[in-house]
Order: structure tokens, then C-alpha cells, then sequence
């Protein structure tokens, strides 16, 4: 074979080579090329699948979480119609298979607040491992929010008030927040956001976080000059990495009513004043009530006090009838001594410890201190059940707590704080100096605070009784036990009641009832003038020729006793009978018929 020949045949296997090799090559490209297309589609199914799971997951649980809330709670459209739950359910189901794990949570949640139900509420701890954190915190002082906690090397700023977050005033942010914070009140909100002030995932759901996650804190300072403090949110544990300041680590001491016991506790203060101290309706394992209560009762004995603080600032609730052997000797002691019991309550005062607020007001206490974050009727009796899927816990109420139908200390009250007869709230500078502003205020002052008149509210069956009582001399009674089966046996009024049934004013209000709560009518207040008229041997003159309204003639099952007191000019003329009567109406009342003869 020639040179010419044999290069040819060697240029021809070359290029048949490179052929075969590209021919190779193309068909592992193409084979390459069909298990990338494969993966990617097997991974777009598994993608679907995975995100249809967790739509039919979550649906469920959302399900679940709105039937169960129909089923349990005593009346779920108390506060938001059965259109606005459905209206924000199918916002949530809108979102269901694109939304994160936090905002599906937070979602559930906002589901919940819209109950309006300070006691029907869901767990978020499950999405501590999801969100981020602030190394701040925000409390309420001197009726302003300041920073509580910072940064070490942020000390400069602690006990600023905030006055705005990212451009949103502190009005707006509380605003927003409560939309997924269950509360019946607004000082309910206040206290739970201040609470969750630090959490990052909340200030993103209400729309106020910026888009790199950091937090602007728009601050004044004791001199009215504004500062800024900008934060970056860490996850859990670099939060506990950090060194943080609080406006606690800067007291000077502790006050000497610090918590003394996680149940109850007590001790004298001075020569004059006894406190006890109340922070869980929950009875002591180690120290039951009613040895607590032979305690105190040695200690009230082997003293000369006029007064005794209850302090039920700390307590966040429990069973309700935990204290009652506490309040009879309370009553035994204002009854035999005369001794006062002030009572104080503040922001933390909640659930069953509302109820013993009350409890202590009907006693004839003067509450004292700040606004309750628990209102005086209440969703409560709280149950639980658990989402099937996310094993998220949700506590419902089973019953609603009207106490204004049971305690004349509640009347004209309804889904809101339990206000104190007198305000003393803590303050920053007090707080600063280890002092408890309300108890230092109660030892100095010479005199001991009063019960608020209320005059506006309703007229209750207690009140007008107590009213007659006193007008008549407050004449001393045998003690009739269980003369009603609805008074609990320590009621500022049972004298009056007494003195009532004696006296043959009243008998109840049937079925062995006094009813202390309801509020009287005009027919009934005109029964009760002129048979207290009779007890008093009083004979009041005819003062009035007018005809008597026609409102009150109409459904007048004792027409001749509301003539006798529309002549005699007890009852106000120019009243509105339209409306029950009040408190002032009734003194009024009562003074006019001490006057009429």
C-alpha cells in the first residue's frame, strides 16, 4: 500500500471515529438530557404532592379548628357575625398551599382572636423554631410604652418611651396586632402584646416589618429629645447568646411586696395595716387555705390593725372558690373590728381572681390600684382540644360568667376591665427606687381610700335595700342564716336584708332567692318606698296634684302604691321611666322620703 493510500485510510478511521464519538456523545446528551427532564418532572410531581398534602392538611385543621370552636364555645358570634368568620376562613383557604408554616399559624390564630374572647386562645409556640427574635422588650409605664429591654451597650435608651415602630405610632401597631391577639379588653391587649413584643414573625404578619427584617425604635427621652434604635432579629439561640439590660437589673432594691409565695402569703406592715398577699386561685399542696386562714386569724389576733391590704395584682386566676374561707374571716373581722379591707388589683388580675375582685367589692371593699386585663362578664370555664394535624393546642371557653347578674358591686359593668374606686398605678420612677407606689401611697395617706359612688348605674334589689337600711338607723339584726340560698354569706348588705325581710318589705324574689343583682323597676322601687314608709312610721304628705306618667300606669301590678309615691313626691318627675333607675336616683328617692312628712 502506498504512502497516499495508507494516509487516506488513516484521515477516514480518523473522521468515522470522530463521528462514532459525536454520534456518542449525542446520544449520552440526549440520554443525559431525559434523566434531567425525569428528575425534574418526577420532582415537580413530588413538589405537587407534597403541596397538595399539606392544602388537604391544613384545610383539615382549619376545619376542625372552626367546628370545634361552633361546638364548644357558648356563643362564638358574640362579637363578630358568622359572615365575618367565613369571610376570613376563606382568606385563609385562599392561601393555604403557598403560605409559610408561621403565617398559616398566625393565620389559625387570627381565626381564634376574632371570638373576642380573652380566655378562647391557641398556642404559637410552635413556630418558636421558625421565627426570630429582637433583643428588646416593651412595657407599659405612666400610661406610655417604654423600652424595657435592650442590648448591652443600649443602657442609654432603657425607660425611653416608644412612640412609634418602623413609622407606625404604638395606637397602630396595637391596632394591627389585634387582629391575631385574642383579648375582650383593651388592657388584655396591651399586656399580651407587651408580652410578645420581641417576636419577629409577629411584627411581619401585621404588616409592619420592614423588608430586611430590622425593627426601628422611634424613642423619647426623659427630656422630650427624640432618639432612634434600629434592631436586628437572631434566631433562639444567639437571643440567648446575647447580653441584654433590663429596667430591672437597674432597681435599686426589690419592694417589700415582691412575691412573697407562688400561692399565698401575709405579713404585718405596720402597727396599723395587714397584708395578704393573693397570687393564684390555686390552693397551696404544702399550706392549704384554711390553714392559711387560722394563720392570719393569729396574727389579726395578736394585733390592733385598722385595715387589711388584699393584693391581687399577681394573680392570673385558678378556681374561684379557693379563697372563700379567707373572705369569711375577712367578714368576721369587719363585722366584730371594724377593720377596713382595701383590695388591690392591676393590669395581671385575671379570670377567677376578677371574680374574687368582685366577690371582695360586694364585701364592701374599696378596690384600688390599676384597670384589670380581665373583664368583669367573661367567656371562661375554659376546655381544650388539639388540631389533628399540626397537634397545635386550642383552649375554648364553655360558659359565660355574668356577674353583673349576681353582684351589685358589678352592676352597670359588662365586657370590660374591672375598674378600681380609686387609681394608683406603679410608676417608672417608683419602680426604679425598689417602691411599690400603690401600698406606699395607702401607709402614708391618713386616710383610707372610698368606694367609688357610681351613681350612674342601674339600681340594683341590694342597693335600694341597703339605701332604706340605712336611712331607717341601720337598726341591729338577728343574724339570719341562709335566709336566701343566692347570698353567699358575706355581702356588705345582709343587715339590710334582713332588716328587709323582718320588716316584711321584701320576701325574695321566689324560689328562696333575694336576686341582689337585678335591677328594680320603678313598680318595684314604689312597693319598697311605701312599705319602708310603714316600717319607719312615716307618714308623708301629699306634695304633688300632678297626674301620674301613663308609662308608669301601663303593666302596674301595684297601681296604689306608685300613685301614693308619685303624690307624696318621691318618685322624680321629670325622669325618664322609660329607663330603670339609678343609683343617684335612688338616694334621692330615699332622701325625699325622710323628708316628706
Amino acid at each position: 500500500m502506498n504512502k497516499f493510500k495508507s494516509n487516506y485510510l488513516t484521515t477516514g478511521l480518523i473522521c468515522l471515529l470522530m463521528v462514532l464519538m459525536m454520534n456518542v456523545s449525542m446520544a449520552a446528551a440526549e440520554t443525559e438530557t431525559g434523566t434531567e427532564t425525569k428528575v425534574k418532572a418526577e420532582t415537580e410531581i413530588k413538589v405537587k404532592a407534597e403541596n397538595e398534602t399539606r392544602q388537604e392538611t391544613r384545610q383539615e385543621d382549619l376545619d376542625f379548628l372552626y367546628e370545634n370552636l361552633k361546638t364548644y364555645h357558648p356563643n362564638l358570634f358574640a362579637n363578630a357575625s358568622e359572615e365575618n368568620f367565613l369571610s376570613l376562613k376563606r382568606a385563609i383557604e385562599s392561601r393555604l398551599e403557598t403560605e409559610s408554616n408561621v403565617d398559616f399559624v398566625l393565620d389559625l390564630q387570627s381565626l381564634v382572636a376574632l371570638v373576642g374572647d380573652s380566655h378562647t386562645n391557641r398556642s404559637i409556640s410552635s413556630i418558636a423554631d421558625e421565627t426570630h427574635f429582637y433583643p428588646m422588650k416593651i412595657s407599659w409605664f405612666d400610661g406610655a410604652w417604654v423600652l424595657s429591654t435592650t442590648e448591652k451597650g443600649h443602657e442609654d435608651f432603657l425607660g425611653n418611651q416608644v412612640v412609634a415602630i418602623n413609622g407606625f405610632t404604638m395606637d397602630q401597631v396595637l391596632e394591627r396586632f389585634s387582629k391575631f391577639m385574642s383579648a375582650d379588653t383593651a388592657v388584655k391587649l396591651r399586656r399580651t402584646y407587651g408580652q410578645s413584643s420581641y417576636i419577629e414573625a409577629l411584627y411581619r404578619y401585621a404588616g409592619i416589618m420592614d423588608e430586611d427584617a430590622s425593627l426601628k425604635l422611634s424613642l423619647l427621652d426623659s427630656e422630650g429629645h427624640e432618639k432612634s434604635l434600629v434592631l436586628n432579629a437572631v434566631d433562639a439561640e444567639s437571643l440567648k447568646a446575647l447580653s441584654v439590660v433590663s429596667l430591672s437589673d437597674l432597681r435599686e432594691k426589690k419592694p417589700f411586696t415582691d412575691s412573697m409565695s407562688k400561692y399565698y402569703a401575709s405579713k404585718s406592715l405596720n402597727d396599723n395595716t395587714y397584708y395578704i398577699q393573693y397570687n393564684r386561685c390555686v390552693e397551696d399542696p404544702d399550706l392549704s387555705m384554711t390553714q392559711f386562714c387560722n394563720q392570719v386569724k393569729s396574727d389579726l389576733g395578736n394585733g390592733n390593725y385598722q385595715c387589711i391590704l388584699v393584693d391581687l395584682r399577681k394573680n392570673g386566676g385558678g378556681s374561684d372558690g379557693v379563697i372563700y374561707p379567707l373572705l369569711m374571716l375577712l367578714r368576721e373581722e369587719m363585722d366584730t373590728k371594724g377593720v377596713k379591707v382595701v383590695t388591690l388589683i392591676g393590669e395581671t388580675t385575671f379570670s377567677s381572681a376578677i371574680i374574687n375582685a368582685v366577690e371582695l367589692q360586694e364585701m364592701g371593699s374599696v378596690l384600688v390600684g390599676e384597670p384589670t386585663s380581665g373583664s368583669v362578664d367573661h367567656f371562661g370555664s375554659v376546655n381544650g382540644f388539639e388540631l389533628p394535624n399540626s397537634g397545635i393546642k386550642v383552649q375554648v371557653s364553655s360558659k359565660f360568667i355574668g356577674l353583673s347578674d349576681y353582684f351589685d358591686a358589678a352592676a352597670g359593668m359588662d365586657t370590660v376591665s374591672l375598674i378600681p374606686d380609686v387609681e394608683m398605678p406603679q410608676t417608672l420612677a417608683d419602680y426604679l427606687l425598689g417602691v411599690d407606689t400603690c401600698v406606699e401611697q395607702l401607709l402614708t395617706d391618713s386616710t383610707l381610700p372610698q368606694i367609688a359612688e357610681r351613681e350612674w348605674v342601674p339600681l340594683t334589689r341590694a342597693r335600694f335595700v341597703g339605701m332604706l337600711y340605712k336611712a331607717a338607723g341601720s337598726p341591729k339584726q338577728m343574724v339570719n342564716e341562709n335566709t336566701f340560698a343566692d347570698l353567699l354569706g358575706f355581702e356588705w348588705y345582709l343587715p339590710a336584708v334582713d332588716w328587709a325581710v323582718n320588716e316584711k318589705i321584701t320576701s325574695g324574689t321566689g324560689d328562696h332567692r333575694f336576686s341582689s343583682a337585678r335591677v328594680l323597676t320603678w313598680q318595684e322601687v314604689a312597693v319598697f318606698l311605701v312599705r319602708s314608709a310603714k316600717a319607719m312610721d312615716l307618714e308623708p304628705k301629699i306634695t304633688r296634684e300632678s297626674q301620674l306618667p301613663e308609662v308608669l300606669v301601663l303593666g302596674a301590678w301595684d297601681l296604689e302604691s306608685i300613685e301614693m309615691v308619685w303624690k307624696w313626691g318621691l318618685l322624680p318627675e321629670n325622669a325618664n321611666f322609660n329607663m330603670p333607675p339609678t343609683r343617684l336616683q335612688g338616694n334621692a328617692m330615699v332622701e325625699a322620703l325622710l323628708m316628706a312628712q
